[in-house]
């Protein structure tokens, strides 16, 4: 397909490499395999399958082999991420860039659990997802029912919309808050999934605690009423309790003990700080993101153009895939 250029994170994967390369090949103009720090021949299957590589000399993590990929791509109307250990099905690529040829959305997330149909995905790894879901969701203000999907797909004006703070797995939760800070359209469509191969590098328990702990401390940012506010008024409401119990026993003619005094005075000054700070960064995001939504909507309205005249192009491109 042209215009679309698909990006593969890979480290140690001379196995599935190969194949993937070349499936990839046939639904995009542009394959690009980042080699985070592979000691295998992951690099050379690849270039000998066709694919422009990139080398990074040492294993920086998915979230830095991402930020080069998409650093290394120039003026593509479509860039599709996926796995490079043969779990992702190339062939659902012209499936996942449909919604951008047609100007519905602006990031494409390939979804496993869209229907709620995925029988194969063992019960613990489900149980992880529909909590690190819960979890990016809260923080992001979407509903994707897939947060940690690899197999995406994104409009080129989209590109500087992302921080690519995060080195590890964590990368995926922390794209679709950038999209929605930015006010991207997202869509979801379904995609099949293999559990048959090696996977991810990182132990699942790991890579959930990791993500979960990041979008954690990602909530005082893109919730600080929620990190903030919330938790300071409930101190602080406990604080004015506990003076009104003690103003009581006061007027019947009990004396003020020190300890609970002092405590009821911390729990109102540091809620009342509490909230008060989360008021002021939830103004301070809401500022940010208002500046980077103007920015992205010009970009947008630079791209409308380039974009209805490939999309006819692009379209017949997929019919004849299908074929």
């Amino acid at each position: 397909m042209k215009g679309v250029t698909a990006i593969l994170p890979a480290f140690n994967e001379e196995v599935a490499i190969g194949s993937i390369v070349l499936r990839t090949r046939r639904y995009a103009s542009r394959v690009i395999v980042i080699d985070d720090g592979s000691i295998d021949r992951t690099a050379e299957i690849a270039e000998l399958a066709g694919a422009e590589v990139i080398r990074h000399p040492v294993n920086m993590g998915k979230g830095v082999a991402l930020k080069t990929g998409f650093e290394s791509v120039n003026g593509s109307e479509i860039i599709v991420t996926l796995d490079s250990d043969g779990q992702h099905d190339p062939g659902d690529i012209p499936t996942i860039v449909e919604p951008i040829l047609r100007g519905e959305a602006d990031i494409v997330n390939g979804s496993r659990y869209l229907n709620n149909d995925e029988k194969n995905t063992p019960i613990y790894r489900r149980f992880g997802q529909i909590v690190l879901d819960s979890v990016t969701n809260f923080n992001s203000g979407l509903s994707t029912t897939d947060s940690q999907s690899g197999f995406r797909a994104f409009a080129g004006h989209t590109k500087t919309a992302f921080r690519f703070n995060k080195r590890g797995l964590e990368i995926e939760s922390e794209m679709l808050i950038d999209a929605a800070n930015a006010g991207l359209r997202m869509k979801e469509v379904k995609i099949g999934v293999r559990y048959d191969v090696d996977g991810s590098t990182q132990h699942p328990l790991s890579h959930g605690l990791a993500v979960l702990v990041t979008m954690l401390r990602e909530m005082e940012f893109n919730r600080p009423l929620y990190y903030f506010t919330a938790p300071g008024i409930v101190f602080s409401a406990i604080g004015v309790g506990l003076g009104l119990i003690f103003l009581r026993d006061f007027y019947h003619g009990q004396p003020l003990q020190f300890g609970p005094t002092l405590l009821m005075i911390l729990l109102t000054l540091v809620g009342s700080f509490m909230a008060l700070a989360g008021i002021l960064l939830q103004s301070i995001s809401q500022l940010l993101n208002g500046t980077r939504r103007g920015a992205d909507g010009f970009l947008e309205l630079s791209h409308t153009k380039r974009r209805g005249s490939f999309r006819g192009e692009a379209e017949s491109k997929i019919a004849y895939k299908d074929i």
